[in-house]
C-alpha cells in the first residue's frame, strides 16, 4: 500500500497544478461551509454549541472521507488510492491561493481599488484604507499563512497516517481541513461560538505552522531566516501564523505589517511588487517541497 499512498499524494499535486480547485458546486469544503454557516449566530450557550460544532463537523468529515476511501480500497487498492488522492486534493489548496496572491500584487501597482477588493479572498481584514504597499504585505502574509493552513496541515496528517491505513490517512486530511474550516468561519473574538474551534485549530496547526516556516527557509535558500524570524513570530495574536510569516519576512527581507496589529521585520521596507512576487515564488517552491516530503513519508 505505500506506493498507492504516495501515488495519492502525487495525484493531489497534479490536480492542483492542472485545475487548482474542484468545482464549487461539488467542493467538499464548500459543503462544510454550508454545514457550519447556520451556527454563525448568537446562542444562549455559545460555548456548548461551539464545542459541538468543533467536534461533530470534523468528525463527520473524517468518517465520510475514511469510509469512502475504505469502500473503494475493498473494491481495488488502486481505486482506494484514486479516492484518497481526490480527497487530499479537495483538502488542500495551493495554486488558487498563489494565483490570487499574485493577482493582488499585480493590481496593487496598476489598480489599487481592484487589489483591495481581490484581497478579500485571501485576508480577513478591512482593506479599504490600505496603501498599495500594505495590500502587498497582506498578500504575502496570507500566502505564508495559507501554506500551513491550506496545504501543510492536511498533507502532514495524510503522510503520518498513510503507513497505518489509507482510509485513516484520508480521514486525517479531511479532519484537519474541517477543523480549519470551522475556525476560519467562526473563530473570531467577536463570535463566542467559535472559541472552542479556534483553540482546537491552534493545537492542530502548531506543528504544520512551524514545518511551513522550515520549508520557507529551505525554499528561499535562507536557512538563517528560520532563526531570525523567531524574533517577531510572537507578535501576531495567533500562536501559529507568525512562524511562517516572520520567516518569509526575513527570507525575502521585507517588512510585513498589519496596521494596528503587528509589524514583522520592522527595519526593512514594505514589499515592492518585485519583492512580493518573490515571496509568492518562495511559498510556491515550499509547497512543492511539502508535496514531495509528504509523498516520501507516505511511502515509508
Amino acid at each position: 500500500m505505500p506506493p498507492v499512498a504516495a501515488g495519492a499524494v502525487a495525484l493531489a499535486a497534479v490536480l492542483d497544478v492542472a485545475v487548482a480547485e474542484p468545482p464549487r458546486r461539488v467542493h467538499p469544503v464548500a459543503f462544510l461551509g454550508r454545514l457550519v454557516a447556520p451556527f454563525d449566530r448568537q446562542w444562549r450557550h455559545p460555548l456548548a454549541v461551539g464545542a459541538l460544532v468543533a467536534l461533530v463537523v470534523p468528525g463527520v468529515a473524517a468518517l465520510v472521507a475514511g469510509g469512502v476511501t475504505g469502500l473503494a480500497a475493498v473494491a481495488h487498492p488502486l481505486a482506494g488510492g484514486l479516492v484518497a488522492g481526490l480527497i487530499l486534493f479537495s483538502a488542500t489548496s495551493r495554486r488558487m491561493l498563489l494565483d490570487v496572491a499574485r493577482e493582488v500584487v499585480g493590481e496593487s501597482a496598476t489598480d489599487p481599488p481592484a487589489a483591495r477588493t481581490a484581497l478579500g479572498a485571501l485576508a480577513g481584514r478591512d482593506a479599504s484604507d490600505l496603501s498599495p504597499a500594505h495590500v502587498r504585505s497582506a498578500a504575502v502574509e496570507s500566502a505564508a499563512e495559507n501554506l500551513a493552513d491550506g496545504l501543510v496541515g492536511p498533507l502532514l496528517a495524510f503522510a503520518l497516517l498513510a503507513p497505518v491505513s489509507l482510509p485513516l490517512a484520508a480521514a486525517g486530511a479531511a479532519w484537519v481541513k474541517a477543523v480549519n474550516t470551522v475556525d476560519s468561519m467562526l473563530g473570531y473574538r467577536e463570535k463566542p461560538v467559535g472559541g472552542v474551534g479556534a483553540r482546537l485549530d491552534d493545537v492542530v496547526m502548531w506543528a504544520p505552522a512551524r514545518l511551513s516556516a522550515l520549508l520557507i527557509a529551505v525554499a528561499a535558500g535562507r536557512p538563517g531566516a528560520l532563526r531570525t524570524g523567531r524574533r517577531w513570530s510572537g507578535r501576531p495574536s495567533s500562536p501559529n501564523s507568525g512562524a511562517p510569516m516572520a520567516t518569509l519576512a526575513s527570507a525575502i527581507d521585507v517588512r510585513l505589517a498589519k496596521p494596528g496589529g503587528y509589524v514583522l521585520n520592522p527595519d526593512a521596507s514594505l514589499p515592492t511588487v518585485e519583492r512580493a512576487n518573490r515571496g509568492a515564488d518562495v511559498v510556491g517552491v515550499a509547497s512543492g517541497l511539502a508535496f514531495v516530503a509528504a509523498g516520501v513519508v507516505a511511502w515509508l
